[in-house]
């Protein structure tokens, strides 16, 4: 098991020009991490593989594994040619990872942001031929590399596990995972520890964070809260100090035989750079502790 982290992580340190992703991961090495995950917000590298070199040859020098790409990708689009684009640019992500020396690929099937009449059953089904289809051709793609593709509990339309496994099933090859999210599962108003259980014998890589939580009819007032699937209220937190039961999905996870790499993720309001190294800290006594 090797815990390391996402840049998302921190994005606040990106975007403002204190950081940049050569600067992140000597800090992950620094503080602890293993590895790190790219997520391309506040840097790109699809269109930059001069710093795509210099990341790939940094993470070597510090003794840091590049363990996965998360990327946006949607492919339940209105016509033939906006669909080939899609499938294109996300095979153009693929290349980029195989030069990176990486084995490992999250990609969205669906825009993150949809309107409310697309979180439904019935939308979801009546996307998924697009979703298998572009799903299968990515993973066909990904496979002559030795890559393996995921789909994430991740965006409003696949983000409970029924969801992800219905995906999982019908595109049905054999390096086409599930990158689990142990909290994603509550925006979409699931039990994390129920979504755990069920989806984790098809994960090929975990994600812990944490949220606060808020009912529906008890609004929090300001900060960075969002609102669920059914209206309920959460903000990003440390992991450890929001109301996930953090310790029982550690050893869910660590009982399973589970020994791959998990990343901290951090989206809340404290400064990026200690909530980070906490959370990286809280996982790992939690892990020891299970």
């Amino acid at each position: 098991m090797k815990i390391g982290l996402s840049t998302y992580s921190l994005l606040p340190a990106l975007k403002s020009g204190e950081m940049t992703v050569l600067d992140v991961i000597q800090w992950i090495a620094d503080n602890g991490g293993e590895h790190m995950e790219m997520v391309p917000y506040g840097y790109t590298l699809v269109d930059n593989l001069e710093l795509a070199d210099a990341v790939r040859e940094k993470a070597k020098e510090v003794g840091i594994a590049l363990s996965n790409y998360s990327m946006p990708a949607n492919f339940v689009q209105p016509t033939e040619e906006e669909f080939e684009a899609e499938m294109a640019r996300v095979k153009s992500h693929v290349d980029l990872i195989h030069r990176m020396g990486m084995k490992h690929l999250r990609h969205d099937v669906t825009a993150f942001t949809i309107p409310k009449e697309q979180m439904t059953i019935a939308w979801f089904e009546e996307s998924l031929p697009l979703i298998v289809r572009g799903s299968r051709i990515i993973a066909d793609y990904a496979a002559q590399y030795g890559i393996t593709t995921t789909i994430e509990n991740h965006g409003f339309s696949v983000q409970a596990s029924d969801r992800v496994q219905r995906v999982l099933q019908a595109v049905d090859r054999p390096n086409f995972k599930t990158t689990l999210d142990v909290g994603n599962f509550m925006c979409v108003d699931e039990n994390p520890i129920i979504g755990v259980m069920k989806n984790l014998p098809y994960a090929s890589l975990v994600h812990f964070k944490d949220f606060y939580f808020r009912p529906y009819d008890a609004p929090p007032g300001g900060g960075d809260w969002f609102r669920t699937s059914h209206g309920n209220y959460l903000r990003g937190a440390i992991v450890g100090h929001g109301e996930i039961e953090i310790r029982k999905i550690v050893k869910l996870i660590k009982d399973s035989g589970y020994d791959g790499f998990i990343t901290v993720e951090f989206e809340g309001m404290e400064e990026c750079k200690s909530a980070s190294k906490i959370a990286m800290d809280n996982l790992r006594t939690l892990w020891q502790e299970a």
